[in-house]
């Protein structure tokens, strides 16, 4: 079998140099994911897992397309200067470019806060395509409070002063100063959008849903929150469904860890979108 062809190009954007994209072409596609990656550090250390996985699912017959979003990655800007509105429209714009120049069916792929920027795409543009959602973040204003304990972590606090550095750290947002967190200038208008973003989607979505989380081995279920979050889309008649495979959290271990289970899971699924 012919082995998949990787492109790498800009498309223009906002800032000087634009959003780097990276096109894993299958030889034969019948589709393509469209990729959004996670927040900060979180994109780095997804990365060698997302390469086996488009890999995979090109021998399969689907073509992958990576962004990095604006102020991320190999993309124009800093990630001080980005903001989560922009981040919307740079997934909207390679939906906008796949939909012109890639053949078959398109398929949105969302990694942890990913998944976020995807539920504000659909909400505001009326996209209707199918979801595959890898570890999905379910409430930004918890994960946001989570990014901003790292600030506190990194300087040993204890716990009184961590909470005051946590206050300190939202006054400055407020008040529209950025905050250094573990390398990162977080810019208030990507700390706004994050904390007001939930993974909602319309009501009666005509589209497959399915959502993937990594856990222990044994681990039948997947986390009560996305539990939660299935059973009310299955109650508002989205077709939704989520599993539970073994491996490691890779998006925040200390070494570059991959989950084979997940992958195959994910073909799986693609399966069912075909």
């Amino acid at each position: 079998m012919p082995r998949p062809r990787r492109e790498a190009f800009y498309l223009p954007g906002p800032l000087f140099g634009g959003r780097f994209c990276l096109l894993t072409r299958a030889p034969d596609p019948i589709g393509t994911l469209i990729f959004v990656h996670p927040f900060a550090e979180e994109m780095n250390k997804s990365r060698r897992m997302v390469a086996l996985a488009a890999e995979t699912f090109a021998s399969q017959g689907w073509s992958t397309l990576q962004i990095d979003l604006t102020g991320c990655g190999d993309s124009g800007g800093e990630f001080g200067e980005a903001s989560w509105r922009a981040w919307v429209q740079d997934c909207h714009d390679a939906w906008i470019w796949a939909t012109a120049n890639l053949p078959g069916r398109l398929v949105l792929w969302g990694m942890r806060t990913g998944a976020l920027l995807l539920a504000d795409l659909l909400r505001s543009t009326g996209i209707a395509a199918p979801l595959l959602l890898w570890q999905p973040v379910g409430n930004g204003r918890q994960h946001l409070t989570q990014f901003l304990r790292l600030k506190a972590a990194a300087e040993m606090m204890a716990d009184t002063d961590a909470k005051s550095a946590m206050d300190a750290a939202r006054s400055s947002l407020k008040a529209g100063e950025s905050v250094q967190v573990a390398g990162y200038a977080l810019p208030p208008a990507v700390a706004n959008g994050l904390e007001t973003a939930s993974l909602g989607l319309p009501d009666a979505y005509p589209a497959p849903v399915v959502a993937l989380e990594v856990g222990s081995e044994g681990r039948e279920d997947v986390t009560p929150a996305l539990r939660i979050l299935i059973d009310r889309w299955q109650s508002a008649g989205i077709q939704a469904r989520a599993e539970s495979v073994a491996g490691a959290a890779f998006w925040q271990t200390l070494e570059i860890e991959t989950s084979s289970a997940l992958i195959d899971a994910s073909v799986r699924a693609l399966e069912t979108f075909s």
